[in-house]
């Protein structure tokens, strides 16, 4: 026994006989990510288009674009009301109802898509968080039942210690009863009923 020499490993068994494993916690595959920084990543990688797209969304949803398009529909009305030439009304029904409709209109469905990509980024996150926190509190709320059945378990255990050295249910109740249950009064009692012959 003497020349034997002790690894890691052996005392890392022994260790682990020793005590006992009473709950193993499974780890949710989630790890949480900073959905802000992905999507700007996804924006960086993005084309021309792309860029284009989100680049007039952003101009087009501004109060100077609302403005702009009411002026234009008070130069309609001049030119409808014959103060501007026919040419002014032509040009004027060409933009609003042929660019703003058919150009304009597909460009902001695809800016507010990309910058829609977000808002879904969050909440798949979020789902993806409070799945993981239910996982969590199921791995705790085991955790918790096995650490009462193994505490019951040796409560168990103790007792029929106790009975085996002679101590008798009804003085242990009593210890606990009267406020004196401590360790110092069972072993009081433990070592009288010891010390007696049978």
């Amino acid at each position: 026994m003497q020349g034997e020499t002790t690894t890691p490993a052996t005392v890392e068994k022994q260790d682990h006989m020793r005590r006992r494993v009473l709950f193993k916690h499974a780890a949710h595959p989630h790890q949480p990510r900073n959905v802000n920084l992905v999507h700007e990543a996804e924006l960086a990688a993005a084309g021309f288009n792309t860029r284009l797209a989100v680049g007039l969304t952003g101009r087009v949803g501004t109060m100077w674009t609302a403005y702009s398009f009411a002026v234009l529909a008070i130069i309609g009305l001049f030119a409808i009301l014959g103060l501007l030439s026919p040419l002014v009304v032509a040009l004027v029904g060409w933009v609003s109802q042929t660019f703003i409709q058919l150009v304009l209109l597909p460009i902001i469905m695809v800016g507010q898509n990309v910058l829609g990509r977000k808002a879904e980024l969050q909440a798949d996150e979020q789902f993806n968080t409070t799945i993981k926190t239910y996982h969590d509190i199921e791995q705790v709320m085991a955790h918790l039942e096995a650490q009462d059945a193994e505490l019951l378990k040796q409560s168990h255990m103790i007792i029929h210690l106790l009975q085996a050295a002679g101590i008798p249910p009804e003085q242990v109740d009593a210890l606990q009863t009267n406020g004196t249950g401590n360790i110092t009064a069972v072993n009081n009692v433990a070592a009288a009923n010891l010390e007696t012959p049978k």
